[in-house]
């Protein structure tokens, strides 16, 4: 699903891009909402922690090649976005943020998946049944297993992942391209089966992660 709403801290080849494509329109204006069932406890944390770990750790870009080769496609369009504004550099601390997560959560995973993992948590955002800034969302105790005692891993912004990193993050807060439905706010590994999932409605699975609402 591609829309677009706004385009703020996008470069001009970027736009130029969006502009001149032809894109799907959406059916209702674009909110992004909460879904219908919650999920009171730790284990709805966002997953799987060591294993995550330790995958990534062993791929150069975080992710198993059979799972590469089983990956879609990515859409040319996205693709270019990515590009033309893949930087070193976020523009502000909650761009970090969420620049961050995409990092540590997905950058082993195809663009797509990295899209995703950051609408999720910009879903979180608006959601009444979670703290109103990215910061927080992903820093919410028990929710994401990259945070330790609250605070990011470093990463290493050397590399090609952290550059795709900063740019999913500019597309994502800028609301061009969404990934996932706006009432989607939970995933995990396809390796884990947590409880929690079996509560939720599966909607997608893009590479390694299956998303709920």
């Amino acid at each position: 699903m591609i829309r677009i709403v706004r385009a703020a801290g996008l470069t001009a080849a970027a736009l130029a891009l969006v502009a001149g494509a032809s894109l799907s329109a959406p059916s209702e204006a674009h909110e992004r909402g909460t879904s219908g069932s919650a999920v009171q406890s730790q284990e709805s944390g966002l997953l799987s922690g060591f294993v995550d770990r330790v995958v990534s750790a062993f791929t150069p870009e975080g992710a198993p090649a059979a799972a590469a080769e089983a990956a879609a496609p990515a859409d040319p369009k996205l693709e270019a976005l990515v590009a033309a504004n893949a930087a070193d550099a976020t523009s502000d601390a909650e761009q970090e943020c969420l620049a961050r997560a995409v990092y540590f959560e997905s950058r082993g995973e195809p663009i797509d998946g990295q899209l995703a993992v950051a609408d999720v948590v910009l879903n979180r955002v608006v959601s009444r049944r979670y703290p109103d800034t990215i910061c927080a969302v992903v820093t919410q105790h028990a929710q994401f297993s990259i945070i330790q005692n609250g605070r990011f891993p470093t990463p290493d912004k050397a590399t090609e992942a952290w550059r795709k990193a900063v740019a999913i993050a500019k597309i994502a807060t800028a609301d061009i391209v969404d990934a996932v439905p706006a009432d989607v706010m939970w995933y995990h590994a396809d390796y884990v089966a947590p409880a929690w999932g079996k509560q939720l409605n599966r909607e997608s699975k893009i590479g390694l992660h299956i998303f709920y609402s």
